[in-house]
């Protein structure tokens, strides 16, 4: 089995009108990582994603899923899918039954599944996101963080070794993202590899092993987010601040102080505070 479970390899995409959305991507996804996909609106994030499971098919270059290329026919394309799971911004993209359970039973459903197993993953999947006992309700009458909730649900039931999110924590408040982050993490902990894009640098800065910055179509840089967060040029080029504790580590040293700017959490930061002030 190849330790790459997702590649692309010169991928560009350009729509009907002539806009180039994607340019020649090539990026690597290695299973059971935490990945964070960064640009600005517009940079070809939403794009990229659709191109993951067969959303979309290229203009040049292709996808690879374990070493094989995704082919554009019905069979192949419904193989991938069990594979690569895809969670959209908006969870009214995705919600669409009248109750949860049956929003979480669609995709089960769908892979022609027993009776009793699409119940038993329905069941696994609302415990996973913390929404057991809601089986009846009516999805639009959730909270947003309930909504996005229910969506990665419904996702998890198909068992994906995959999971990609667009911007899952988008319009909830910190207890909402805590609880996203924390089902995230859970299914990592579980071997799943995990794909999201995201503006909160907060929340990409906590999560992700690897970053990969996109900007007008393009990867423009990728790395830890050590590196990525420490280089001011890069943020500066493609609209993304730093994490608060980078930039006051960025301040202490504009003042003269001997701090490395590398840190990144709040711990290491009130660390480097310390040793400068000591000295």
């Amino acid at each position: 089995m190849t330790d790459i479970h997702l590649e692309t390899k010169n991928l560009s995409f350009t729509y009907h009108d002539g806009t180039q959305a994607l340019k020649n991507v090539n990026l690597q996804i290695k299973r059971g990582e935490k990945i964070a996909i960064m640009g600005p609106n517009g940079a070809g994030k939403s794009t990229l994603f659709s191109h993951f499971n067969g959303l979309t098919e290229p203009t040049s270059g292709h996808v690879e899923v374990d070493g094989e290329k995704i082919i554009f026919e019905r069979e192949e394309l419904l193989k991938i899918r069990q594979k690569v799971g895809i969670v959209f911004q908006d969870p009214n993209d995705q919600l669409f039954a009248p109750t949860v359970k049956e929003d979480v039973a669609f995709g089960p459903m769908n892979l022609g599944l027993e009776y009793d197993e699409v119940e038993k993953r329905i069941a696994e999947a609302l415990e996973m996101v913390g929404m057991s006992g809601f089986e009846d309700k009516t999805p639009h009458h959730l909270s947003g963080g309930q909504q996005k909730r229910v969506a990665i649900a419904g996702i998890v039931a198909m068992r994906p070794e995959i999971m990609i999110l667009d911007e899952p924590t988008a319009g909830l408040d910190p207890e909402g993202v805590d609880k996203v982050l924390d089902i995230l993490n859970k299914l990592n902990k579980e071997g799943m590899s995990i794909v999201i894009s995201s503006h909160d640098i907060e929340m990409v800065n906590e999560f992700a092993d690897k970053i990969f910055v996109l900007y007008n179509g393009e990867i423009i840089a990728s790395g830890d987010k050590h590196q990525i967060f420490s280089d001011k040029e890069l943020l500066k080029k493609a609209h993304l601040k730093a994490p608060v504790s980078t930039e006051i580590l960025y301040k202490l040293k504009e003042k003269g102080l001997d701090v490395n700017t590398e840190k990144l959490s709040v711990d290491e930061t009130v660390e480097e505070i310390l040793k400068a002030t000591r000295n």
